[in-house]
């Protein structure tokens, strides 16, 4: 199998902090590697070097002439003037396509990145939906190579699922960065960490990421082993040399080589196996053993006329985590709202324990201040300590609990990266005893490890949790019930998220067969014959005809009078809906009808 890159001897470092030394890796034709590492193990950076972005300190990256490498980054860019459509073209400029090829290209590409409309500035949009556009902007550009640096940050359930499904289907090799370990395992066929622990500075398995879990668990084991053996060994060896023995002979003089060879060893393994420092995450609870900390009962909200749900009803006590689950605007904010106290709900009540305490990690970070330093954000009181379970800590060992370095105090928060204000917001979490946690996307920026010791936090936290993840994989680990909202039908509870991926299938089942029937049609291999000629030369009218139905449609949903007539809303929504399947459908035949044209004229 060929190479499509390959990196040889590669070092990078910034300041004083080496992220690779002497790194070399081969990447195959038809790889899909997923790739995982510590925050500040250098992923990024890979991903830079690899697209040509940024260059190394020594070393050679080689890549396979004619290839068309794109590289999507964690943060999105856009002219915020644009509109989605607009910057779809812009994507495509350097590209020689004709006008039609053109045209059918970027209108392929809205149909399948789930634009209904595509006049929207890019600035107009929400975190999620930016995202994806920088991922169908991308796959505008037809790549040879998608390199993705975690691009499920800002997507909800349905847009992660999306973005699987267009993995999982991909005609292209591609290296994606995440933590979300359950879209790893659906999408990625490789598994490769980068670390110092490692030996090669990786450590790189032929399968999925539950196979990686096993297989780096018995490395990780055999290292320790290995460690423990090295030490015994280096202890006889140290007692041999303090008894005074002189090369005076071969013997001696080679075993004396064998024990400097034997320690440096020991010191190489021991320097990587200290880099796997993971934060320390332990909750700290109020020791309340009220039964019932918090009783709903038939909670409903509708917001600008829209029902988001009825009739929630539930009871948490201490040990219990309930789940939160759905797409964004199907509801879960304006759900935490009203656990919280912020606004009530249309019907139902909330019961709360008396003097409950509950602790809020909010995703959107908004009680950290970015103008005060790590020292004072880590320390709100004040001080060159920390008051925890009763016991003082200086601030520089409580920074280090959180993997911060003591140089890194004086930081102002604002320079800090995501991981590192995540970690900061469950510092001070932990400072104050509470009964509830409700942790809102609190698995955003952090790496795997981390994810891992927050598992076991929640698991071991003695009070009651409400947790809104998109993290499947950490959601089945921690949780007893699961409240699944979604836009097309009442909230329900789970028991796991596969129950729900079974359920969200059912309410989409039509769809998803119409879709099957597209995929066997396309992949159906017939001649070129006069009628298929005939639907090719019409097929562009009847696509212009449909936009414009689109347009039409579009344009009378935000009609104000329509938006107040719930009825004629609802009518008006589904007649868009069909009409921009029927505009996706008539650019799927027309893909299907060129290539039969092009198989024939060959």
């Amino acid at each position: 199998m060929s190479h499509i890159f390959s990196l040889k001897n590669i070092s990078k470092t910034y300041g004083d902090d080496t992220l690779f030394q002497e790194l070399s890796i081969d990447f195959k034709l038809n790889e899909q590697l997923g790739l995982i590492g510590m925050n500040g193990s250098g992923k990024s950076t890979l991903l830079k070097l690899i697209a040509g972005q940024i260059q190394p300190d020594t070393g050679e990256v080689m890549t396979k002439s004619g290839l068309r490498f794109i590289y999507l980054p964690q943060e999105d860019q856009f002219d915020p003037d644009l509109t989605v459509e607009q910057i779809l073209y812009d994507s495509i400029n350097a590209i020689s396509l004709d006008d039609k090829e053109r045209h059918k290209r970027v209108q392929s590409a809205l149909g399948k990145g789930g634009f209904t409309d595509t006049t929207l500035l890019s600035n107009n949009l929400s975190g999620g939906w930016k995202k994806r556009l920088a991922i169908t902007r991308a796959l505008c550009g037809k790549p040879d190579i998608l390199l993705l640096d975690e691009p499920t940050n800002h997507l909800d359930i349905n847009g992660i699922l999306w973005l699987e499904d267009i993995l999982t289907t991909a005609r292209f090799s591609f290296i994606v960065i995440s933590h979300d370990r359950t879209f790893l395992e659906n999408t990625c066929l490789n598994i490769m960490e980068i670390g110092r622990y490692y030996a090669p500075g990786y450590f790189k398995i032929n399968g999925k990421y539950k196979k990686f879990e096993q297989e780096r668990q018995k490395f990780l084991t055999a290292q320790q082993k290995k460690q423990a053996s090295l030490s015994s060994k280096m202890r006889r060896e140290d007692e041999w040399l303090k008894q005074g023995a002189k090369a005076r002979s071969t013997k001696a003089k080679y075993r004396i080589e064998q024990a400097r060879e034997l320690k440096m060893e020991l010191m190489a393994l021991k320097s990587r196996t200290q880099t796997t420092a993971t934060v320390n995450i332990d909750f700290h609870a109020t020791g309340r053993q009220t039964k019932a900390l918090l009783r709903a009962y038939n909670l409903k909200k509708t917001i600008n006329g829209k029902p988001l749900f009825s009739n929630i009803t539930f009871e948490i006590g201490p040990g219990f985590c309930l789940g939160i689950v759905g797409e964004n605007g199907s509801g879960k904010s304006t759900f935490l709202s009203i656990l919280e106290k912020k606004i009530l709900p249309d019907e139902g009540k909330i019961e709360w324990a008396q003097d409950l305490k509950i602790a809020v990690f909010d995703q959107t970070r908004s009680t950290l201040n970015l103008q005060s330093t790590l020292k004072q954000a880590l320390n709100p009181g004040g001080g060159d300590s920390v008051n925890y379970k009763g016991r003082s800590i200086h601030i520089v060992t409580w920074a280090k609990r959180f993997l911060f370095m003591p140089d890194q105090l004086d930081m102002p928060v604002k320079s800090l990266s995501g991981g590192e204000k995540a970690r900061i917001i469950i510092a001070n979490i932990m400072l104050t005893p509470c009964d509830i946690l409700l942790l809102d996307e609190p698995t955003n920026d952090l790496d795997i490890l981390s994810l891992e010791v927050l598992e076991d936090s929640i698991r071991q936290f003695p009070g009651a949790v409400i947790i809104v993840s998109h993290d499947r994989y950490l959601m089945d680990a921690v949780c007893h019930r699961i409240l699944y909202f979604d836009p097309v039908a009442e909230a329900k509870f789970f028991k796991d998220v596969q129950q729900i991926m079974t359920y969200r299938s059912t309410l989409r089942e039509k769809p998803k067969k119409v879709q099957q029937t597209k995929e066997k049609k396309q992949a159906t291999p017939m001649g070129f014959s006069y009628n298929d000629k005939y639907e090719l030369d019409h097929i562009e009218e009847k696509i212009l005809a449909a936009e414009e139905e689109v347009d039409g449609l579009t344009m009378k949903i935000q009609d104000p009078d329509i938006i107040r007539q719930p009825e004629r809303m609802g009518h008006y929504c589904s007649l868009l809906k069909q009409t921009q399947e029927q505009v996706q459908t008539l650019y799927d035949r027309w893909e299907v009808l060129e290539a039969k044209k092009q198989s024939a004229g060959s």
